[in-house]
């Protein structure tokens, strides 16, 4: 037997062997060393019983086991960091990876630009120069979630990688795009001036009436469509066509943008939040538009909150007259789902909710949920729910519409073929967006996504999440094409969520009602009491304070004023 395979142990000697690597395997080395004496061994045995105590006392004191379990804190960190799974992995897994932040309380800072030297690995199709950079977000991983607070229940963001600026607008795709609109390359509009209702609840005079005929025509994609996308009345949109624009706002959104930012106010219904950490790049060349009713405008003015400029922060704002509907929120679905017809000419746009606050450049989200996945469509799942059934039944039971129109587009989306959302969808990962935010480029296939999408809303409820996948699913099984739905979490990551104004103004309202605490003052700045004279306020000597210092059996200490001589009674 070697010595790399058999256990040595010596006994009988304080000595130890020493062993040596040589040739792959370990060699001993003074195997016949000097047995010492047995006072050296007694006496090196007592140096150790007086180590250990000494070393136990040492180690008990409060800094060192501090930094003991800093050190295994640490080590702990470390190894989960390390075995979670990179970014780029998550998305295949679907479910599961969204479930982890559910009902977990998730707070995590984004990246934003500035917090290193950063490049990236721009790639041939997208290049505009030969520079090569490496890219930050190559070993990006998600740190595993922290326990939950259940103080703060709800979901929560995730950490999300951005580029910096300057790299994301070098990520931009050339003008015109590499990647054309699949099949589909030319969209036209139709246009009625006398659109007639030939089924009872088949649309408005703004979207047109179409025909059930007509609907299921506009799915089957073609090189060539003509579709219904509300503006029936006229031929430029915005102009006569209710919905109408001023001509001077209508000729700014009719020019060439290549990024725009979009939102909506309508009857009054939120309030105005500023996007923060804006680059100057963004800020110069970004237009951000605020799309506002006659009924906001007048509150705006009279809190002096839109001046003549039409400016309120970044925002520029576009008021919109003749409304088509009574409904303030079915009219925020014109902008939200028409940009592309309002704005002709524009690129890419990225629309918000107005209760939303953008928090992250405009540049960084386009690269982070579009350019960099080589998508033309981009719009976050829903944090909790994944089936339009469900999402059918939580809408009734918050009331968000009448049930009865609820259950008859969910009872006609089931004749069509509609099914609860199963895993077996993958790699769909859900079938009921958060709608709040969309992020696209405006090419023929988004367009038409965005028609179709407009169209039933228009046709059925105001609640988009109901149809959406009706109309994704029938989109993509014609083409070779998909939308970008990524985590809720992420979402969160680059808008903040507000209230609606009738809540704050609520919550303002019962905050006047709450009483108030009587304020606090410093015990220094308290009045002095009043001092109170020797001969008033004190009881008298000898006599009990209503009889309760004398007690049966108790003594009196008595001092003699003259002697000073202390005696008891």
């Amino acid at each position: 037997m070697t010595g790399g395979s058999l256990g040595l142990r010596q006994s009988g000697s304080c000595g130890s062997l020493q062993l040596h690597a040589h040739n792959g395997g370990f060699q001993l080395q003074n195997l016949y060393l000097p047995r010492r004496s047995s006072k050296t061994c007694l006496a090196g045995y007592r140096e150790k019983e007086k180590f250990l105590p000494a070393t136990f006392r040492y180690l008990s004191r409060k800094k060192v086991a501090m930094l003991i379990l800093s050190v295994f804190a640490i080590l702990a960190f470390l190894t989960g960091f390390f075995t979670v799974n990179k970014e780029d992995d998550f998305e295949s897994f679907g479910l599961p990876f969204d479930a982890r932040y559910l009902k977990n309380s998730y707070v995590a800072p984004w990246l934003l630009p500035g917090k290193g030297a950063f490049t990236y690995n721009i790639t041939s199709d997208f290049s505009r120069s030969v520079t090569v950079f490496t890219n930050p977000c190559k070993n990006f991983a998600f740190p595993p979630p922290p326990p939950g607070d259940t103080r703060r229940i709800g979901p929560r963001p995730c950490p999300v990688c951005y580029v910096p600026v300057e790299q994301a607008i070098a990520r931009m795709p050339e003008f015109p795009s590499p990647s054309p609109s699949p099949v589909l390359r030319h969209l036209t509009y139709f246009s009625e001036e006398n659109s007639l209702n030939t089924l009872p609840n088949g649309g408005s005079d703004f979207g047109g009436y179409p025909s059930l005929k007509q609907r299921n025509e506009s799915f089957e994609i073609k090189e060539s469509m003509t579709v219904h996308c509300g503006f029936v009345k006229g031929c430029r949109p915005g102009y006569k066509t209710a919905f109408d624009i001023d001509v001077t706002d209508l000729e700014l959104l009719e020019q060439f943008h290549e990024v725009i930012v979009a939102s909506a106010i309508f009857g009054n219904y939120d309030v105005i939040q500023q996007p923060s950490n804006i680059g100057e790049i963004a800020k110069r060349n970004v237009p951000f538009f605020m799309f506002i009713d006659e009924q906001t405008e007048t509150y705006m003015k009279k809190a002096s909150i839109l001046g003549s400029d039409k400016m309120v922060g970044l925002w520029r704002v576009i008021v919109v007259h003749n409304v088509p509907y009574i409904d303030s929120r079915r009219n925020g679905k014109v902008p939200k789902l028409l940009l592309h017809r309002l704005l002709p000419k524009t690129r890419y746009s990225i629309w918000i909710d107005g209760k939303l606050q953008l928090v992250v450049d405009p540049y960084q989200v386009l690269e982070r949920f579009l350019w960099r996945h080589n998508a033309t469509y981009a719009i976050s799942r829903h944090y909790r729910r994944f089936d339009v059934f469900e999402e059918a039944e939580a809408n009734k039971a918050g009331m968000k519409y009448d049930n009865t129109s609820i259950d008859r587009q969910i009872e006609f989306y089931k004749r069509e073929g509609l099914t609860p959302y199963t895993t077996a969808k993958l790699p769909i990962t859900s079938d009921v967006p958060e709608g709040c935010v969309i992020i696209r480029e405006h090419v023929p296939i988004t367009n038409l996504l965005s028609c179709l999408w407009f169209n039933e809303v228009d046709r059925f409820t105001s609640r988009d999440q109901l149809s959406f996948s009706t109309v994704r699913d029938k989109v993509a099984a014609k083409v070779n094409w998909g939308v970008n739905m990524f985590l809720d979490c992420e979402r969160r990551n680059f808008v903040i969520q507000a209230y609606h104004r009738d809540l704050l103004e609520q919550k303002a309202h019962l905050a006047l009602l709450r009483p108030r605490p009587p304020p606090r003052t410093h015990p220094r700045l308290l009045p002095h009491p009043p001092t109170i004279p020797h001969d008033k306020g004190l009881p008298k000597k000898g006599v009990g304070r209503r009889g309760k210092d004398r007690r049966p059996g108790s003594r009196r200490r008595r001092r003699n004023p003259k002697t000073r001589e202390i005696f008891f009674d």
